[in-house]
């Protein structure tokens, strides 16, 4: 489906009062044309029509004319510079941005994640690539759940291998 038809689907959409559905459209929209700062613009004022301000301030990023409180709630809510890339899906190299301050944010954001991995990334690269995250709850806490599960399979497979004994007694 062309573009012009899609966004006149989303206006329709709009007017028949269809919010989820021109929601929907339009991240199919961006996700198609990441570059296409209009329709980051467009899904940022649908996600204030749900009053969600971390959504209009993540698809207003980057905007020279962004809410600042927005954009405070978007960084917020994704913290750390790996999330922050995720967040903004874009794709190819800063200079294919509409504008200047919108390649300088992608660029501030790509060099942030590069220092919080510890090596060059790229806005192509795949989601676990961009994984800078500690880990939740410390190695005590991982250990833990390991050996949680390990018990657990030693249980099953004792209980399978009384249960096989029993069937042949």
């Amino acid at each position: 489906m062309a573009l012009a038809d899609t966004l006149e689907r989303i206006e329709a959409d709009l007017a028949a009062g269809r919010i989820p559905m021109a929601r929907q459209r339009l991240r199919g929209l961006v996700s198609s044309f990441p570059g296409n700062l209009a329709l980051r613009r467009r899904l940022a004022e649908v996600y204030r029509l749900y009053g969600d301000r971390a959504e209009a301030g993540r698809w207003m990023y980057l905007e020279e004319d962004r809410d600042a409180e927005e954009t405070a709630v978007f960084e917020a809510r994704y913290h750390t510079p790996g999330r922050l890339m995720r967040a903004l899906a874009w794709h190819g190299p800063e200079p294919l941005a509409d504008s200047a301050f919108a390649a300088e944010q992608l660029s501030a954001v790509r060099t942030a994640c590069s220092n919080a991995v510890g090596r060059p990334v790229d806005w192509d690269m795949s989601l676990a690539a961009l994984h800078d995250d500690a880990p939740e709850g410390g190695v005590l806490a991982q250990s833990l759940a390991g050996a949680g599960c390990l018990l657990a399979v030693v249980v099953f497979f004792a209980i399978w291998v009384n249960g096989l004994i029993d069937l042949f007694d």
